[in-house]
């Protein structure tokens, strides 16, 4: 009899291998893997993130900082991981997005990663120097039309959303400013407060000081919905410009070939944490509006935007490694 169950155990254990794997995950602390430095908004996201996450799965995140490359060396650490669900990474628009659209990378966004689930997005936000004229985009369109070769607008880098975003403005509208391209977006924002440019297309999050302030004005903000921290502010589609999605996303990834039954069970518990009204509000700190999606929806978002960002890349001539 005893000899019977065991066989009995043993052909249920090779007929049901991604149960029994997913029953045992995860049984040990699980390597977040965060692609830029510690102390930013992105950095914030996923340790307020994983700490709930971590409990309601019954282990710890550890949260592991690896700037560098716009998110390059975190993409191939995790690319190159074991697919056991025990390395993950907080992929973002420009590891997964504006990244890959403007240079060679060393890893393929989406077949070297198993996606598992939107974390959130906050939008960005088309901004002026307050001494413009202009109070409206239609009013700002004309005052470039007007003023050709005189408006300049700075971005956190060649190649980076800020970059991109004005780039899909300028295409749409049949505009010319010129680019100035700044090591990250503080002294971009400083520019513009200064004068020294005059727009940009900032995360709303960085420019949400300035514009309470009155320093910077706020044009319309990228999205489908208005943002809660501007409600008298429209968005791009409002103001006439329809599918201008320009979102800085955050979400979860892992190595690519990671089981089903792990990544089901990340996304469920992940998920559940991002309802949590608690974890809405610590987000909202960096206007960060909470997006769970399932795995399939969440790669769908990241096909659709690698996509977006590289045809606008070529129609832009933005290839940064010529």
């Amino acid at each position: 009899m005893q000899r019977r169950q065991l066989l009995q155990a043993a052909s249920a254990a090779i007929a049901l291998p991604g149960l029994a794997l997913a029953q045992a995950y995860p049984n040990k602390s699980i390597r977040y893997i965060v692609p830029v430095s510690a102390g930013g908004g992105s950095d914030m996201i996923a340790r307020v993130v994983t700490e709930r996450w971590g409990k309601a799965l019954g282990q710890a995140f550890v949260v592991d900082n690896q700037s560098g490359g716009g998110g390059v060396v975190a993409c191939q650490t995790t690319a190159r991981a074991p697919a056991d669900g025990y390395t993950l990474l907080q992929g973002y628009v420009a590891t997964h997005g504006t990244t890959p659209a403007t240079r060679k990378v060393a890893y393929d966004a989406i077949k070297d990663f198993t996606p598992i689930g939107m974390i959130g997005a906050t939008p960005n936000v088309l901004a002026i120097n307050a001494g413009l004229p202009a109070k409206d985009i239609k009013e700002f369109i004309d005052y470039v039309k007007r003023n050709p070769g005189r408006v300049n607008y700075g971005s956190a880098g060649a190649g980076s959303l800020t970059h991109l975003t004005m780039e899909l403005f300028k295409q749409e509208t049949g505009t010319f400013m010129l680019h100035i391209p700044y090591r990250g977006i503080a002294p971009a924002i400083n520019d513009v407060l200064g004068g020294q440019t005059q727009a940009m297309f900032p995360g709303l999050a960085a420019a949400l000081p300035h514009l309470r302030s009155g320093r910077m004005r706020a044009l319309a903000v990228t999205g489908k919905e208005r943002s809660p921290q501007l409600k008298d502010v429209p968005t791009m589609e409002e103001a006439g410009f329809k599918g201008f999605d320009a979102m800085q996303w955050y979400g979860t990834v892992g190595p690519a070939g990671l089981p089903a039954d792990i990544v089901r069970r990340l996304n469920e518990t992940q998920v559940a944490v991002l309802k949590a009204p608690d974890l809405a509000e610590k987000l909202a700190g960096e206007a960060v509006e909470p997006w769970p999606m399932t795995p399939e929806q969440f790669g769908e978002y990241m096909r659709s935007d690698i996509a977006r960002w590289t045809a606008l890349a070529k129609a832009r001539k933005i290839q940064l490694d010529e």
